[in-house]
Formats: C-alpha cells, sequence, structure tokens
C-alpha cells in the first residue's frame, strides 16, 4: 500500500507541472510579433485618387507606377534636359514618399557617370517635380509608412 501511495503521490506531484503554464511577458508575445512582420514589404502602395477605386493590389500598385512615371515625363518633356543632354534618352528617379505625403526626386546615375552635371539634373528635376497630385502613402498594419523606388523615366519618346 504504501507503494501504491508513494507511485500516486509522484503522479500527483510530477502532474501539477503539466497545469503550470509560463505566460510570455508582453515583451516577449511583442518581440515575436515583429519578428514575423515583413519590414521590407508595405500592406498598401503608395496611390494616387484616380487608383483608389480600384480594387486589385496589383492593379492599383501598377496604376499608382504608370501614373506617376507618365506624370514626371510630362512635366520633364517640357524642360531643356533633351536638349542640354540629347543623348540621354531615359533618367532613373529615385522617388521617396513620406509618411507625410510629401515626396522627394533625386537622379539616380551610374557610378563611373562623369558626362552629366549632376546638380544641374538635379535642380531641374526639383523644379519641375512640383505640384503633383495628392499622394497617399503606402501603409503597413493601417499606419503611413516612408517608401523608396526607382522609376526608370524614358525622356525621349520616338
Amino acid at each position: 500500500m504504501k507503494k501504491i501511495t508513494a507511485i500516486l503521490l509522484f503522479l500527483l506531484l510530477q502532474s501539477c507541472q503539466y497545469f503550470e503554464k509560463q505566460i510570455p511577458s508582453e515583451k516577449e508575445l511583442l518581440d515575436k510579433r515583429l519578428k514575423e512582420i515583413n519590414w521590407k514589404e508595405v500592406d498598401e502602395y503608395p496611390s494616387v485618387l484616380e487608383c483608389e477605386k480600384l480594387t486589385d493590389e496589383v492593379q492599383r500598385k501598377q496604376c499608382f507606377f504608370e501614373f506617376l512615371t507618365s506624370t514626371i515625363q510630362q512635366k520633364l518633356n517640357i524642360d531643356t534636359l533633351s536638349i542640354m543632354y540629347p543623348e540621354l534618352d531615359t533618367i532613373e528617379v529615385k522617388v521617396t514618399v513620406n509618411t507625410d505625403a510629401t515626396m522627394l526626386f533625386e537622379p539616380q546615375f551610374p557610378q563611373d557617370s562623369v558626362a552629366y552635371d549632376k546638380v544641374k539634373i538635379d535642380s531641374i528635376l526639383r523644379a519641375r517635380l512640383i505640384d503633383l497630385p495628392k499622394i497617399n502613402p503606402a501603409l503597413k498594419r493601417g499606419i503611413p509608412v516612408k517608401t523608396q523606388f526607382i522609376l526608370p523615366v524614358i525622356l525621349k519618346v520616338e
């Protein structure tokens, strides 16, 4: 009988461990959740009013990039870039959309490029790329986030 009592007591004490659940701290839960989020991707890309009506995410993204590219092309085609640099048919522009919907534009040149006056081209971009329609910033978990991307802008359409 003593053996049975000892065994039951042992089992009872061991089984209590199964009922003890460690509750993770808030910090542990937050850290785990933050690691699950892919911070390299946004939930919703930046958008303009005319693309908002599209429900398909891929079409909406495409609409935004096409709108922005064509708008930049139109604004730069009225300038002297093609006269100053006749060999320059495409320029890559780094676009930054901030959380407050402001935008920055920076021309991107190859590392070995010395044929272009980068300061002059940058000032032309800054002067021409104003008064753009309202851009809604990208969203991550419903919160506006800063995004950057590079757009190839065709300067000469033949």
